[in-house]
């Protein structure tokens, strides 16, 4: 019987793993099943609930460099036993993965986030975010906005600086308020699926997943308005 201190991750956890390193490439895992992470200039944290529990506190410093090493595995199994690693093994191969000072990983604040106010939410299917983020990549478009007019609330993406900027936009929504609520389309580090979108008008949002046990929470840009 394996001990507490082994564990196999799931594909799931895998893939929220490779999400988590596009927002900052350092993780400090804490014990039990709640990941958390931050990006380096603070303005996006994730966090989540997995499966697996994590029998104690460690840091991975390149997190992309670890997830890579497992994949040379098939099904690997991780063995928490020693304090300064982290064994990885199947069958006849074997592999030790440092952990790092967690003094330099840049961490969430212990203290839980939460939306300062709700002004305006709305669902944002997995198949609108995709078309939004292609066309982002298409037309080559570094603004995300969220703008409120003519009681319908729309998703855009464009290029603010730009008067002739071409762009793409989907309505999402239904308001009475008018609002133009911006985000930089590189801040989006978010997994495929549907989400519950909320925004406050204190410049940051809250992107909840309606299909795992997933957030994120978003800042926005400095010129966005409300009313």
């Amino acid at each position: 019987m394996p001990t507490k201190t082994d564990m196999k991750l799931s594909d799931k956890t895998v893939s929220l793993l490779k999400n988590f390193s596009t927002i900052n490439q350092s993780i400090l895992f804490k014990q039990g099943s709640f990941l958390r992470t931050i990006s380096v200039m603070k303005n996006i944290l994730a966090e989540a609930t997995v499966d697996e529990d994590f029998p104690k506190d460690f840091g991975i410093y390149d997190l992309t460099q670890f997830l890579n090493g497992l994949s040379l595995h098939q099904d690997p199994e991780l063995d928490f036993t020693n304090e300064s690693y982290v064994r990885i093994s199947e069958g006849k191969m074997r592999s030790k993965y440092f952990f790092s000072d967690p003094n330099v990983i840049i961490v969430p604040p212990e203290k839980p986030i939460s939306l300062p106010s709700t002004d305006v939410s709305f669902e944002l299917k997995t198949q609108q975010l995709d078309r939004l983020l292609k066309a982002a990549a298409v037309y080559q478009l570094p603004d995300l906005s969220v703008d409120g007019e003519a009681g319908v609330v729309k998703m855009v993406v464009r290029d603010k600086k730009n008067d002739t900027s071409n762009d793409f936009s989907i309505v999402v929504g239904e308001t009475e308020n008018e609002f133009n609520f911006n985000f930089k389309v590189e801040n989006i580090k978010i997994l495929p699926g549907t989400y519950e979108v909320s925004i406050s008008q204190k410049l940051l949002s809250e992107f909840k997943s309606k299909d795992r046990n997933l957030k994120y929470f978003i800042a926005l840009e400095p010129d966005s308005k409300f009313g």
